[in-house]
């Protein structure tokens, strides 16, 4: 977690502070009072990628309410939203994750929450004073794929419907000169299985750039990679907002020959390198 402060001339400095975890479980923070001096505005910039780091940024807000005598606006960047996935309540029973997130952030009474690239419109509805950066937004800071994209160098491939809107805007921003074209994937409604993947276009001969939010095991991309390879696409490249791959990259070798994603979910020095793959982290 990164501690931002402003002072009343706009000057920005990193606060230190003191953490440990107690045996027990509970999370312990400490700020020194004397840093806080000419505060503003703080600004906490966190990855909220495991519960500790929710209760930790908890007792943080806390922390510095109580030195500021609540008289200081606090504001939150938390790129990947925690449980953005669970979005809806699919079988009786479930929790709606994404509105208990969202419900533990508004009780913190930030003055403004950043998150990038939400998977749904649904969470940044439920947040309070919320900027969502948007995809095309993120994809802008790479100059590779600006150049490649503004050309008609790539074709863009949506790899279902949920991801059509945000690929036809990257489309949109260089003024639709990279086609698209559209994915669709059929699954089994028993087990969730992707039982079949359709490439709605030619993409025989051409260099194909897939475009989505989150990479988490990867099957929808996999499976996709294999169509369009098998198709006669020259190049397939992946542009993921959010890249967790928690199942490595070596399950894409062969397939994808290029991955790019940002830091959103881990410092791009925990990223987890491939020979066979060209992967590219966007530092934020």
């Amino acid at each position: 977690m990164k501690v931002l402060s402003y002072d009343s001339a706009g000057n920005k400095s990193q606060l230190d502070y003191d953490n440990f975890s107690f045996s027990g479980g509970e999370e312990h923070i400490r700020f020194s009072p004397a840093s806080l001096l000419d505060t503003v505005k703080i600004e906490i910039f966190e990855r909220l990628n495991d519960s500790s780091k929710v209760i930790r940024l908890m007792m943080a807000v806390d922390a510095l309410r109580r030195i500021t005598a609540e008289s200081t606006a606090i504001e939150l960047v938390i790129p990947y939203f925690p449980y953005a996935r669970q979005d809806r309540v699919c079988v009786e029973g479930e929790a709606l994750g994404a509105a208990v997130m969202a419900n533990i952030i508004n009780s913190l009474n930030f003055s403004k929450v950043t998150i990038w690239d939400s998977h749904s419109d649904v969470s940044p509805a439920l947040i309070h004073r919320v900027t969502n950066i948007e995809q095309v937004a993120l994809l802008g800071r790479c100059e590779e794929l600006n150049k490649r994209l503004s050309v008609g160098a790539l074709t863009l491939i949506s790899p279902d419907a949920g991801a059509s809107k945000k690929t036809l805007k990257i489309s949109e921003k260089f003024n639709g000169v990279p086609e698209v074209i559209q994915a669709h994937k059929v699954r089994d409604l028993k087990t969730g299985d992707i039982i079949k993947t359709e490439v709605l276009g030619d993409v025989k001969g051409k260099n194909v750039l897939i475009a989505d939010d989150i990479c988490d095991g990867g099957r929808t991309f996999i499976e996709l990679a294999k169509v369009l390879k098998n198709e006669g696409a020259l190049e397939v490249s992946l542009f993921i907002t959010h890249g967790i791959f928690s199942k490595g990259l070596d399950v894409f070798e062969g397939l994808i020959d290029h991955i790019y994603t940002t830091d959103s979910f881990r410092p791009a020095n925990e990223f987890k390198s491939n020979s066979d793959i060209n992967l590219q982290i966007i530092e934020m």
